[in-house]
């Protein structure tokens, strides 16, 4: 994975714009996608997402701009960048009267280099081998979902591309697709491009979401990072004497009578516990940190869709 971080970006959106007729569609967009993320596209309906995804898996063409997969241009070589992905745009497609392990074999067939161990392997990945010889009709939304994803990795894409893949499923198939695209950019080194307009799914399922409001990006994000270093939350103090609280401390500031400190969980249980020894009555802890939510609604002015 070392080696991943190295190699530069999976994706690059460099100043990508679509027009249709006199409507700009995506305005001037520049991204770059890392190595072995989740990485989200947040934005409400309309802003051009799948746009950009569709760009993105040459099924709609650049206006102005240009995208590169592993260095190559979806432009101009999109034969080799096309290569590096997998992707599902819309509901994956199936031979409903065939069975899971069937429709991968068919795929497969279409794929150089796909053995039937790499088969195996991606069912796995997917945590499909107890329903992979029941017809394609037998399956529920999410279990069709997995399918999907299983196909899109067989030929072990750089990149997977899923639109909205929360679509449609319940609360236990949309944990069971955070478990496995986790596993899959983690095991696999897999970047993993999804897009969604529903916060709280993102905030749990992407390393990094980057915002995206008629056309144009205006933040991005780092949700969590890899390794040990823990994000700072504003943690609030709610104490008998803030002015001394935040003299112990040796940090912070006084609001609303209670002292905030910014802080990872072990700092918080340090500062609690010189607090304590110092005789001051600690009556409540909690994080203000603002949600994902939060901090859309603001970015996006109260996300109005146009």
């Amino acid at each position: 994975m070392e080696m991943a971080q190295e190699q530069g970006p999976v994706v690059q959106l460099k100043d990508v714009s679509k027009k249709i007729g006199s409507k700009t569609l995506i305005d001037r967009l520049t991204l770059d996608i890392p190595p072995g993320q989740v990485y989200g596209f947040l934005g409400p309906n309309g802003a051009g997402k799948t746009t950009t995804i569709r760009m993105m898996v040459g099924l709609m063409s650049i206006t102005h701009g240009d995208i590169l997969i592993q260095g190559s241009s979806i432009k101009h070589d999109f034969e080799r960048a096309i290569s590096h992905v997998g992707a599902i745009v819309e509901n994956p497609e199936m031979y409903k009267f065939l069975t899971g392990y069937q429709n991968l074999l068919h795929y497969a067939r279409m794929s150089p280099g796909v053995t039937k161990q790499r088969i195996w392997e991606a069912i796995e990945r997917v945590g499909m081998q107890h329903r992979i010889h029941d017809k394609v009709k037998t399956y529920s939304l999410g279990m069709r979902q997995r399918l999907g994803v299983a196909q899109a990795i067989l030929h072990r894409p750089k990149l997977l591309v899923l639109d909205e893949p929360t679509n449609g499923l319940d609360p236990q198939g949309i944990r069971e697709l955070r478990d496995y695209l986790r596993v899959l950019a983690k095991e696999e080194g897999t970047t993993v491009f999804v897009s969604s307009h529903l916060l709280s799914e993102m905030e749990l399922m992407c390393d990094t979401v980057a915002v995206i409001q008629q056309g144009r990006l205006i933040d991005v994000k780092a949700l969590h990072s890899e390794g040990e270093q823990e994000s700072l939350h504003e943690t609030a103090f709610e104490v008998s004497d803030p002015e001394r609280a935040m003299e112990v401390a040796g940090a912070g500031r006084i609001e609303n009578s209670q002292l905030i400190v910014s802080a990872d969980r072990k700092t918080v249980a340090e500062i609690n516990s010189k607090l304590v020894q110092a005789g001051i009555s600690v009556y409540e802890i909690h994080t203000l940190t603002r949600s994902l939510e939060d901090q859309f609604l603001e970015l996006t002015g109260g996300g109005e869709i146009e």
